[in-house]
């Protein structure tokens, strides 16, 4: 997802519990999972947030760090120093490309897969091309404007200058900045192609994916679906690629009925 400047400090999220403001029976102790939530390009933990009431009650939850690395397999390799010896795995865009290489690093570790709004391919020479051309127009514009635009290009068109979308935008760009920016798209350039690893995936798998999001098309989830053995496909109606802010009425029974409970 798109957002503004700054720059967040190279560490990962290890969220304090909120407080019991959610609905539901209790969750014995016994059922409790770690998770490890992994966020987008241009995304902070701020991105899950709509989830967490949902997901602490089940177990504790982590938000990795996506800067500290500059590829996706630096990267990984370093949410997994900080993760869990094993844990639930949630990754969106881009933070599904690194739960693909958490994946082929440590497939012992992850006990369930999520993955939301993303794909198993790599990026095309014009997608590449495409990436760097929003860095260079970042520059050009001043990356507090180019963010300001974010969520609109990204979002489903009755949510266009949706205004709590537009800073949730700002504010996430805010904890990643231009440097981040840049160094997140080189590492999702080179990232390479997963479709091969796909059969191999022995976990519960959920693949959640709105009806109309431009970046990822829900095209892509339903390959992954017919490629990672009982995968569960969730397709939100009438959502872009923000999705866990655009339709947590959907994900959230998606990500509860993904944990088995």
């Amino acid at each position: 997802m798109l957002a503004c400047s700054g720059r967040r400090r190279e560490r990962k999220k290890r969220l304090r519990r909120p407080a019991p403001r959610h609905s539901g029976a209790p969750v014995e102790e016994g059922s409790m999972t770690p998770i490890l939530l992994v966020p987008g390009l241009l995304c902070s933990e701020e991105i899950f947030a709509p989830q967490l009431p949902l997901l602490w009650p089940r177990g504790p939850v982590t938000i990795a760090n996506t800067l500290a690395g500059d590829s996706l397999a630096e990267i990984a390799t370093r949410i997994l120093a900080d993760a869990p010896p094993t844990f639930a795995l949630a990754g969106l865009s881009m933070g599904g490309y690194l739960a693909f290489e958490i994946l082929r690093q440590a497939p012992e570790r992850v006990s369930r897969l999520a993955l939301i709004c993303t794909s198993a391919r790599p990026d095309t020479p014009e997608q590449a091309a495409g990436r760097r051309k929003m860095v260079a127009q970042a520059h050009k514009v001043g990356f507090e404007r180019f963010c300001a635009l974010g969520a609109d290009a990204l979002t489903h068109p009755s949510r266009k200058g949706d205004p709590a979308l537009n800073a949730l935008s700002a504010r996430m760009g805010l904890a990643v900045g231009l440097e981040g920016f840049a160094r997140q798209t080189e590492a999702v350039i080179g990232r390479p192609d997963s479709r091969p690893l796909l059969a191999s995936i022995a976990v519960p798998t959920a693949i959640i994916v709105g009806d109309a999001d431009p970046l990822t098309p829900k095209a892509l989830s339903e390959e992954m679906a017919a490629m990672i053995p009982d995968a569960r496909l969730v397709i939100a109606e009438d959502c872009g690629h923000v999705i866990t802010h655009e339709r947590p009425d959907v994900v959230n029974p998606a990500m509860a009925a993904w944990l088995g409970v």
